[in-house]
Formats: C-alpha cells, sequence, structure tokens
C-alpha cells in the first residue's frame, strides 16, 4: 500500500489531498513560492498599498534575525494576500492562495 500511495504523489491524477491525514503529496514549499510570484506579478498595481508591499517583500531578506521561508510569510499575511488578488482580479493567484490554505496553513 505504501508503494502505491508514492506512485499517485507524482501521477497527475488529480488525486484529492487531505492534510489531516498526510502531507504527503502536498508540495506546500513549492506552492507557498509561486504565490509570492504571483505577489511579485501584481505589485505593480498595488495603488495605495505599496508601501504595505514593500515592508511585506523586505520581510523575506530581513537585515536581521532568521528568515522566514514562504510559506510562514503566506500564512501570517493570508489576508492582506488575498486582498490583494482580490483586488487585481486575479482568479489564477486566488485559486492557488486557496488551495495553500486549505492544504498547509
Amino acid at each position: 500500500m505504501e508503494e502505491m500511495q508514492g506512485a499517485y504523489a507524482d501521477c497527475g491524477c488529480g488525486r484529492k489531498t487531505d492534510r489531516y491525514t498526510s502531507f504527503d503529496g502536498i508540495d506546500c514549499a513549492g506552492n507557498a513560492r509561486r504565490v509570492m510570484a504571483l505577489i511579485e506579478r501584481n505589485l505593480p498595481e498595488a495603488g495605495p498599498d505599496r508601501s504595505f508591499w514593500e515592508y511585506f517583500m523586505a520581510k523575506r531578506q530581513p537585515r536581521s534575525g532568521p528568515v522566514p521561508d514562504d510559506l510562514f510569510l503566506v500564512h501570517s499575511y493570508i489576508n492582506q494576500i488575498r486582498e490583494l488578488f482580490e483586488s487585481r482580479a486575479d482568479g489564477e493567484a486566488l485559486r492557488l492562495l486557496t488551495q495553500v490554505e486549505e492544504e498547509c496553513c
């Protein structure tokens, strides 16, 4: 059975994941990186919230202390990220953010 589960993880078959059963097959770090790339894509039109997003992006490379991973940042600021994607009507980004929230946060 264990051997079959590994085969499904990379099958591309759309197998539903369940974080409460196992994080096996869920690429939380990779999906969080993709969310961060979508944030960067939407930044040019951030408008009056631009200063918040500059602050947010600077948190990825702090001057001191540990560097937070992208999943931590997405989890910590999920509502602001959702608001950005909604304001830009970025359906692709909203779908991925919802997936990360449901599977990883």
